[in-house]
């Protein structure tokens, strides 16, 4: 079988079901393999892994890092969230669109986000422990939000009223956030 590459609306943005080998006394899988994930064109070398455990309804994002922007592959450990990417790249043909999946320890897909995009999800198990691995390092004062309900972009996330961060819930839309801090489409 193999690992499963599958794209999305999002140019960049793929889905990935790794290859599962189960058996009565539990799995294994590969989370990540270089030479695999580059011939699917997932190409940009990983440099930081980031844990992140939250609860139920909370909902993080949605996140993006100017100047040095960081491409994410995401997946569970155990719990599941709805996990998002939003293009934001000034004049990119898929500008404001997104696209969400649910990733769980169950199903055990992974999403990878590029460099430029958004990313965001909300917890929909009482607990969920996500695993990234991040294309570039973090850094505080590169990092930016927009609001999760940004009626521009029109996400349809599965909860109604979400716990969110100070950060979170004072995000601006995306139209409202200063130029020099959108990431510009280059083809």
């Amino acid at each position: 079988m193999g690992i499963k590459f599958t794209d999305t609306v999002l140019p960049g943005v793929v889905v990935v079901e790794p290859e599962v080998h189960g058996d009565s006394r539990g799995f294994f899988l590969e989370t990540f393999h270089s030479e695999k994930y580059r011939e699917a064109g997932i190409t940009l070398p990983f440099v930081q892994d980031n844990h992140s455990r939250s609860v139920k309804g909370i909902l993080r994002g949605l996140h993006y890092q100017i100047s040095k922007p960081q491409g994410k592959l995401i997946y569970m450990v155990s719990g599941e969230i709805f996990d998002v990417a939003v293009d934001i790249r000034k004049g990119s043909p898929t500008f404001m669109g997104w696209f969400g999946t649910t990733l769980s320890a169950e199903n055990k897909k992974q999403m990878y986000v590029p460099p430029g995009f958004a990313h965001g999800f909300c917890v929909l198990s009482e607990t969920a422990d996500v695993i990234y691995k991040c294309t570039d390092l973090y850094y505080p004062d590169l990092d930016r939000s927009i609001a999760w309900d940004d009626p521009d972009i029109g996400i349809k996330w599965p909860v109604d009223s979400p716990l969110l961060s100070p950060k979170d819930s004072s995000a601006s839309r995306l139209k409202d956030v200063p130029a020099e801090d959108v990431p510009i489409y280059t083809p």
